[in-house]
């Protein structure tokens, strides 16, 4: 870890791929205008994974460099998302800080990485992995229990086994249907058909498409 060259003292920091201004995609905040803070490095390689520029590269950058940058935004809810964020050890230690500042923060993880350390003032967004992802058997399923009220479990859905493997996930751990997204995976599962299937079963979980990639296109920073 760097130290400061006038004080000597190492400074706390973590790798960062990007941070921007936006409109949340997803979760129940979708819609709300967000500050995104992009960790890079993950150990997953999830078949659909939309952010693969996070894989690697990113520049070390202090804690205080990272909050100077969301403050500038003025926008008073924050997502640190990645890559996997709690793949960086400092990711912890980061949250806590951001919530002392006052933001509402958020807090998009892969569920393959323990969460019992997380702040509970940061709102979890627990992205479990399907088959087709081709990750589903890190899926760490002590972190269910580690969920609070205010946590919310997405599954990311890649074709009509997907959908079926989520719906019986739901049944089976008895998950709280209306912590529950579903979302497709954008061009490959229609929202049309993943509607027409949660309604033929009556699924009260909530569907949600990405609204930013609606919004902006494909493409990184958005």
């Amino acid at each position: 870890m760097p130290s400061d060259a006038t004080t000597g003292r190492t400074q706390r920091g973590l790798r960062i791929t990007e941070i921007f201004h936006s409109i949340q995609g997803e979760s129940t905040f979708a819609g709300m205008p967000c500050v995104f803070v992009r960790l890079t490095g993950c150990p997953l390689r999830c078949r659909w994974c939309d952010t693969a520029y996070a894989f690697s590269g990113g520049e070390w950058m202090s804690e205080e460099a990272i909050l100077d940058q969301v403050r500038a935004f003025e926008c008073p809810l924050v997502e640190v998302t990645g890559g996997e964020p709690l793949a960086q050890g400092g990711t912890v230690a980061f949250l806590r800080r951001l919530c002392d500042q006052g933001f509402t923060v958020l807090l998009e993880t892969s569920g393959a990485m323990p969460i019992e350390e997380v702040d509970p003032r940061v709102r979890i967004i627990l992205d479990l992995k399907c088959p087709d992802s081709g990750e589903c058997e890190r899926n760490r399923w002590e972190n269910l229990s580690a969920l609070k009220g205010t946590d919310e479990i997405k599954f990311v859905l890649a074709s009509r086994g997907d959908y079926e493997w989520a719906r019986a996930t739901v049944i089976s751990r008895r998950l709280d249907p209306s912590r529950v997204i579903l979302s497709p995976v954008w061009e490959q599962v229609a929202p049309a058909d993943l509607a027409a299937w949660v309604l033929a079963d009556r699924l009260p979980v909530r569907m949600q498409v990405q609204l930013h990639k609606v919004i902006f296109g494909d493409r990184p920073g958005v």
